[in-house]
C-alpha cells in the first residue's frame, strides 16, 4: 500500500502509476521518491506489465521537490543531505532503467523535478495551456540530479536556453525543445495516450526490453560516476548561503537578496 502514489492496471497489462499528492501540486517528498523507487522496482519485474503511464491527480503534473523536503536538507548533517540526495538520484535511474515501455501523462504544469520526470520517460505527451520551467535557480537550487537526464533528453544545446534561467516556458516550447514527444487539446489526451500505448502491445516484452536497454548503451551513458557528480553537485549547493537565502525568502514571502528591486 502506497500513500503518494496510486498504481491500477487493466486487463491489457497498461499500468498507470499515478502521482497522489494534488494539494501539494504532486511535489516530491521523502515517502514519495521512495514509493517511486519500490514501484519502479516492482512493475519493472512484473511480467504482467506490458506499458507504464505515469500520471498525476489534480490540475498539475508534478511541481518538483517538495520545498519543507529541502528546508530539512538544508539543516540536516552531511550523511542525512548526501543520503536523501542519493535516494532521489536512484529514483531517478530506477525510472529510467524500466525495462517497460514509461510514457508520461503530462496534464498540467510540470516543474524542476517534475521535468526530470518527464525526461526519464520515454513518450511524453502534453496538454496545451500547461507550463514548465527548471526553476532550481530562482530558489538559489540547482537541477542538479535532474540535470543528467535533462541533458539525455533534450541535449546541451536546448538545455543551454532553459536550465539555469528558471525561465517559464509553455508546451508548444517544451515540445520544440524535446522534453514533450506531442502536445494535445486537454480534451484529447487519454485518447493520444492510448495511441502511443497501443503499438506496444504488438510486440514482444522481451525484445522492447532489451531494445530499450540497448539505446541506452548507444546514447551517452549516464553511469554511476555521473549521478555521483550530480549528488555531489546537490549536496554542496544545499550547503550554500544562496540555498538559505532562497528557500528561506520563498517561505517568508519575500523576494531573495538577488531579485530585481521594485
Amino acid at each position: 500500500m502506497f500513500d503518494t502514489i496510486h498504481i491500477t492496471q487493466d486487463a491489457r497489462g497498461i499500468a498507470t502509476l499515478e502521482l497522489h499528492r494534488p494539494d501539494k501540486h504532486n511535489a516530491m517528498s521523502a515517502a514519495m521518491i521512495e514509493e517511486l523507487t519500490e514501484a519502479a522496482a516492482r512493475l519493472g519485474a512484473d511480467p504482467s506489465v506490458r506499458v507504464v503511464v505515469l500520471a498525476a491527480a489534480g490540475d498539475s503534473f508534478c511541481a518538483g521537490g517538495d520545498l519543507g523536503w529541502m528546508r530539512a536538507q538544508m539543516q540536516a548533517d552531511g550523511a542525512t543531505r548526501a543520503a536523501e540526495a542519493r535516494k532521489l538520484a536512484h529514483m531517478l535511474r530506477a525510472l529510467n532503467e524500466l525495462p517497460k515501455p514509461l510514457i508520461a501523462r503530462v496534464q498540467g504544469q510540470a516543474f524542476g523535478g517534475g521535468l526530470g520526470l518527464i525526461s526519464v520517460s520515454d513518450i511524453a505527451v502534453g496538454v496545451q495551456g500547461a507550463r514548465f520551467g527548471l526553476t532550481e535557480t530562482r530558489l538559489g537550487l540547482i537541477p542538479a540530479t535532474i540535470g543528467p537526464y535533462v541533458a539525455a533528453r533534450i541535449g546541451a544545446a536546448a538545455a543551454r536556453r532553459v536550465f539555469f534561467s528558471a525561465r517559464l516556458f509553455d508546451a508548444d516550447e517544451a515540445a520544440r525543445l524535446g522534453f514533450l514527444s506531442l502536445v494535445v487539446a486537454p480534451a484529447d489526451l487519454d485518447a493520444a495516450i492510448e495511441a502511443e500505448v497501443a503499438p506496444f502491445l504488438a510486440c514482444a516484452p522481451g525484445a522492447v526490453a532489451e531494445a530499450k536497454a540497448l539505446l541506452r548503451r548507444f546514447a551517452p551513458p549516464i553511469d554511476a560516476a555521473m549521478i555521483e557528480t550530480s549528488i555531489a553537485a546537490l549536496v554542496a549547493r544545499w550547503e550554500s548561503p544562496e540555498a538559505a537565502e532562497g528557500v528561506g525568502a520563498f517561505f517568508a514571502r519575500r523576494p531573495p537578496d538577488w531579485a530585481p528591486k521594485a
